[in-house]
């Protein structure tokens, strides 16, 4: 056999790719033989389990959104009961596509402009009638009591759509109500993802240390402002900061290695449809792309709030079904829980967040026993929710707040 198919490869051009793409192929089952003998990387591209794939719902459902021309669908994944699919119309495809059009063509008027305000106020309302409405209501069906944890895995447009903000929910209730009141929303890029920010690690006995990495110039003042804020909480946390002059790529690698928490102040940067270069901007305008976070693996990582512009957007011509970003890529190499943002955010905001946000993580006694980085969902719906409620705050400003992971 071997001998004819050099036969064919010598007489014949396509005789020839057949002969190259089956050496081709070979080689890539002997690569990946190789890298499935490793320790840890035996499940390398063998298909998951559903009894592992349904271990993702285990602390509550996951709401997994396809979005595609061919079919669309909302699936609701749980523990211990088969999925659960809500139908969608004959037009989600081309509702979704629209919504996401709108609030991208709106936001070049500028975030804080009359033209921003109104097209994600329609956003949010037509996003509520095609996938939060019906939602609620099955979520109430199976009997999922309010203020539960509830996940969104989301694919393609639905990765730049507020699914955590729709509404407001109809109601008597004054003031208006969105799907955060009703849930502690939190996304995740995969199944896979979620689960492995589970997987057990050793506990953290004594006070976690928390790497502040802060980068404060002309345009974002208020970092001082947080600066002082996370410096503060020394009684909870042990605090190490790499501000200014010491926050360099390499040195931020370093000292997350031995970090249960992080929190970083400064710019964040995208390159449109380059997501790999997505970064923090450090001193002296260097980079910590995305592809150096997804590099390194951090055994001790728990959580990490990022307090930049960009940390969970996604560029045009990036790629179309997954949610690739600096949050996704935070939450890939070790953190279990994540805060990111949407789209930029208001620099005044970063203090009045995190003072809100910590005080609610590390000093309340509602969450006393449960993981840091399980109470991080709630302690960031509570801190926008008080944002939302100080004077002069605009829709996109509390928004723009995500969290991603457990």
């Amino acid at each position: 056999m071997a001998s004819l198919e050099v036969e064919i490869g010598r007489t014949n051009p396509f005789g020839r790719l057949v002969v190259k793409q089956r050496k081709l192929v070979k080689e890539r089952g002997a690569l990946i033989s190789q890298i499935q003998s490793r320790p840890g990387s035996e499940g390398f591209l063998r298909a998951p389990s559903f009894a592992t794939l349904r271990s993702a719902a285990s602390r509550g459902p996951v709401i997994i959104i396809n979005h595609c021309k061919w079919r669309s669908d909302i699936v609701m994944l749980f523990h211990n009961s088969l999925p659960c699919v809500i139908p969608t119309s004959n037009d989600f495809y081309d509702r979704a596509n629209k919504l996401r059009d709108e609030l991208v063509e709106a936001r070049k008027h500028g975030l804080d402009s009359a033209e921003y305000q109104d097209a994600l106020c329609t956003v949010l309302k037509d996003l509520y009638k095609l996938v939060g409405e019906p939602v609620i209501e099955r979520l109430r069906v199976l009997g999922v009591p309010e203020q539960s944890r509830i996940w969104w895995c989301p694919t393609s447009v639905f990765c730049s759509l507020p699914l955590h903000a729709m509404g407001p929910i109809p109601s008597s209730d004054i003031p208006d109500r969105y799907f955060s009141d009703l849930y502690i929303p939190s996304y995740t890029p995969s199944l896979s993802a979620l689960i492995e920010s589970r997987k057990a690690k050793t506990q953290i006995l004594d006070k976690p240390s928390l790497l502040l990495v802060a980068q404060p110039d002309d345009f974002l003042p208020g970092v001082w402002g947080e600066i002082k804020v996370v410096r503060s909480l020394e009684a909870r946390v042990t605090v190490a900061d790499l501000v200014s002059s010491a926050a360099t790529p390499s040195s931020v690698i370093e000292s997350l290695r031995g970090s249960h928490f992080a929190h970083f102040a400064c710019h964040g940067v995208l390159e449109t449809g380059k997501p790999f270069e997505a970064s923090f901007k450090l001193h002296g305008d260097s980079r910590l792309t995305l592809l150096d976070i997804v590099r390194s693996r951090l055994l001790d990582a728990e959580f990490a709030f990022l307090s930049c512009c960009h940390a969970a957007e996604i560029t045009e011509d990036s790629i179309a079904d997954e949610a690739l970003h600096l949050t996704a890529a935070m939450q890939y190499c070790g953190f279990r829980s994540v805060v990111g943002t949407m789209w930029e955010m208001a620099d005044t905001d970063g203090p009045d967040l995190a003072r809100s946000f910590y005080k609610s993580l590390l000093f309340s006694n509602e969450d006393a026993g449960v993981p840091y980085y399980e109470r991080s969902a709630r302690a960031l719906r509570d801190a926008t929710q008080k944002l939302r409620r100080k004077r002069g705050i605009t829709l996109e400003r509390w928004v723009n707040f995500v969290h991603y992971g457990a």
